[in-house]
């Protein structure tokens, strides 16, 4: 108590250090004057029960005085620096705990020293500890679900595959319609195991920071009249109308043109497998000051708030929303590419959502 009157009355610094040699002081000094006032108590007395010369007796006050500063010192010295000591000791078990792996263990802050300070660091070293743990607890499942969806995505197309090579190996075929048939169903899922590669590679590239893009000047309404000159013929083939809204001349942006067109064939094809009657797709491109942004906005199947909030997951596949017929479906990933690209491109991709109505918007800085 005295030294924290001490600390708290000087604006002393609370530090280990300077509570050791205040608590050393203090007890030399306290030692010393208590010393002092028994042996001349020792004195007094020795001379009201004797007389005989005090010359006699001064070997045995000066023994007794250095025995009393001793027994003082060291029981005060105690008293003052016991619960600094203890501190030690809770520190040490601490320690332990999380050398163990209880990660999940807290020190009790209890001093504003450097002995509080470390206290905090095992803290926090043990909240990192926690969180290294879990994140490679989330990477190992992640793994495990990467290799799962996978092997599911490229089971299907690639059993299909084989079995029409295998047909066409034994030349089970009628006439030369089915033989045509069997050659161009192999082909299409041979392209759907190539873009579920794709998918895949880009995917790795950009969750691991491989992925270098080539960025450069271009015209955003260049690029999106060029993408859409290539993906109408598909609408129109799947009966999906395409309604452009371009109400800016130019778009000046610094991109990678070939990505960025990724991301607008991705929106796109997603609206052409999940559009429900009357299967329209709009596309918009406006501007401000300072951002462009390019929408595809199409009408589709009623989904949750949950399932909407899990759209941009690797993976995931809405259960109730089911793709248009003759349209190759994707590893789920095309969405989870989709935003990693526009935030490459220091841009982002949002979704508007409401009641079947799904516009998603790239927003990207103007050059």
């Amino acid at each position: 108590m005295a030294i924290k009157w001490i600390n708290k009355r000087f604006k002393i610094k609370r530090s280990v250090r300077y509570s050791f040699l205040g608590a050393t002081v203090f007890t030399l000094l306290l030692s010393y004057l208590l010393s002092l006032y028994i042996i001349g108590f020792i004195g007094q007395l020795l001379d009201s029960i004797t007389s005989r010369g005090k010359l006699e007796y001064i070997p045995i006050l000066i023994f007794a005085s250095l025995a009393v500063f001793i027994v003082i010192f060291l029981l005060t010295f105690y008293l003052l620096t016991k619960r600094m000591i203890n501190y030690f000791s809770v520190l040490s078990e601490g320690l332990g705990f999380i050398s163990r792996g209880n990660f999940e263990y807290r020190v009790p802050v209890r001093r504003e020293d450097e002995l509080g300070m470390l206290a905090r660091n095992m803290n926090k070293m043990a909240e990192q500890l926690s969180s290294q743990k879990r994140k490679e607890k989330e990477a190992e499942e992640s793994k495990m679900n990467l290799i799962s969806g996978v092997s599911h995505d490229l089971r299907t197309p690639l059993t299909s595959m084989i079995g029409y090579l295998d047909l066409l190996r034994k030349r089970s075929y009628i006439d030369e319609k089915e033989y045509n048939r069997f050659i161009n169903n192999a082909f299409s899922k041979a392209q759907q195991l190539k873009k579920l590669i794709d998918d895949l590679f880009i995917y790795t590239r950009l969750t691991s920071g491989d992925m270098i893009l080539t960025k450069q000047q271009a015209d955003l309404r260049e690029l999106v009249e060029q993408v859409l000159f290539e993906f109408i013929p598909i609408a129109e083939e799947n009966h999906v109308v395409v309604r452009q809204h371009i109400s800016i001349q130019e778009a000046a942006v610094h991109i990678d043109p070939e990505q960025v067109a990724r991301i607008l064939d991705n929106l796109l094809m997603n609206a052409l497998k999940y559009s429900k009657p009357p299967k329209v797709i709009d596309v918009r491109l406006t501007s401000n000051e300072a951002f462009v942004y390019l929408t595809v906005a199409n009408e589709g199947e009623p989904i949750t708030k949950e399932q909407e909030i899990k759209l941009f997951d690797r993976f995931y596949k809405p259960e109730n929303m089911d793709p248009n017929t003759h349209i190759q479906v994707g590893a789920g990933l095309g969405l989870a590419i989709a935003r990693q690209l526009a935030e490459h491109q220091d841009g982002c991709l949002t979704l508007e959502y409401e009641n079947g109505q799904y516009a998603f918007t790239l927003e990207l800085p103007l050059a």
